[in-house]
């Protein structure tokens, strides 16, 4: 409990208002953010920023997928992996936005990329770690930053599925921390978001801003601008039947499913028509089925 001090405590102040004052004392403590300590992060490659508590949780076992079975995004594999390779060997590289397609693959290929980045590092070199910020607690970024900065390890923090609101004003935290603010992002670290917008911004509201505006570029250019601030784009698009097929089958092989190839065409082609999609998630998905049928576990 939160001490008065003796002067005060033996002055005319009555018992009760003594009482009522060392409660609004302690909740005052309580409500304040916790002084941030100093994490372990020899305990794993991942970490989650627990935001309420100021604090990184270790994941000691990634939900990733084997860069191997990404298909159909190779252009993208290979520029996102240069350039978080040069990164973690202390080369200049660029804070990365993955946008585009619902299920192709964006956050599977940051995590694919970091496993194989760790998996290949020259002997006596220190892992490179991966941090995901969840969206609602990007107004923290700063002090995630600040509690980066003074490591000795390189970090990739990652953010997927980012976009704003209209009415939302947490990407002013991320503009400052990627560029513009006075420290700046730290040498260590470099940010990896993912998105299924372009400009990180509701098409209507963008267009809202342009047609109602006195001066239409000025107007949307405070919020446009932040999708500026990321080096790369690296665009996902809607995947071909062919290449939605070698999804599944890359899963078929890497997993050693024992069905007939034509059966398995039809099922996985009628299973995508059912939901109006082709993509990495839909063939997972058909393939979560398809081994529940045969009983084989994954």
């Amino acid at each position: 409990m939160t001490k008065i001090p003796t002067d005060f405590a033996s002055s005319s102040v009555s018992p009760e208002a003594l009482d009522l004052l060392r409660r609004i004392a302690d909740a005052l403590e309580r409500a304040a953010p916790p002084a941030l300590g100093n994490p372990d992060f020899t305990a794993a490659d991942a970490f989650v920023w627990q935001a309420s508590g100021r604090r990184l949780s270790p994941v000691l076992k990634v939900n990733r997928v084997e860069m191997g079975l990404l298909r159909g995004i190779d252009r993208v594999r290979d520029t996102l992996s240069d350039n978080t390779r040069r990164f973690a060997n202390g080369l200049p590289a660029n804070n990365a936005l993955l946008w585009g397609a619902r299920g192709m693959g964006k956050s599977s290929l940051v995590k694919a990329v970091h496993a194989e980045i760790n998996a290949t590092r020259a002997a006596g070199h220190l892992p490179l770690k991966l941090i995901e910020i969840h969206r609602e607690d990007i107004e923290t970024l700063p002090e995630l930053m600040g509690l980066l900065r003074a490591d000795a390890h390189r970090f990739v923090v990652f953010c997927d599925d980012l976009s704003f609101d209209a009415d939302d004003t947490s990407y002013k935290s991320l503009k400052a921390v990627l560029e513009g603010g006075i420290e700046g992002r730290p040498d260590n670290v470099i940010f990896y978001a993912t998105s299924n917008r372009r400009h990180l911004l509701p098409r209507d509201m963008v267009d809202n801003e342009r047609s109602t505006a006195i001066n239409p570029g000025e107007a949307i250019e405070e919020k446009v601008s932040l999708s500026d601030r990321f080096g790369l784009w690296l665009g996902f698009h809607k995947c071909s039947q062919d290449e939605y097929l070698d999804m599944v089958y890359a899963y078929v092989n890497h997993l050693g499913l024992k069905a007939d190839r034509d059966a398995i065409r039809a099922e996985a082609l009628e299973w995508a028509t059912t939901r109006g999609a082709r993509s990495g998630r839909t063939a997972w998905q058909f393939i979560q089925e398809l081994a529940g049928r045969l009983g084989q576990a994954i």
